[in-house]
């Protein structure tokens, strides 16, 4: 699954910078999507802190990151 978040994550890059997008709108916990704190995968609700992958590729390339 790693590998299909890192595709799905690269091609939300590629269509931000296309469009020149520089802050998007994010869903919290979510392991692709989180912000600060996300699920850790064992549908127990348990959070951990940390980024989701597609979140933390945002970050290194300076797009700006709102939660809800």
């Amino acid at each position: 699954m790693s590998e299909e978040f890192e595709v799905a994550a690269n091609k939300t890059l590629e269509r931000i910078k296309k469009y020149g997008v520089d802050i998007v709108i994010m869903k919290s916990k979510s392991p692709s999507c989180g912000y600060e704190n996300i699920y850790d995968g064992t549908f127990t609700g348990n959070l951990i802190k940390g980024n989701g992958r597609t979140v933390d590729c945002l970050l290194k390339n300076g797009i700006k990151i709102i939660s809800y």
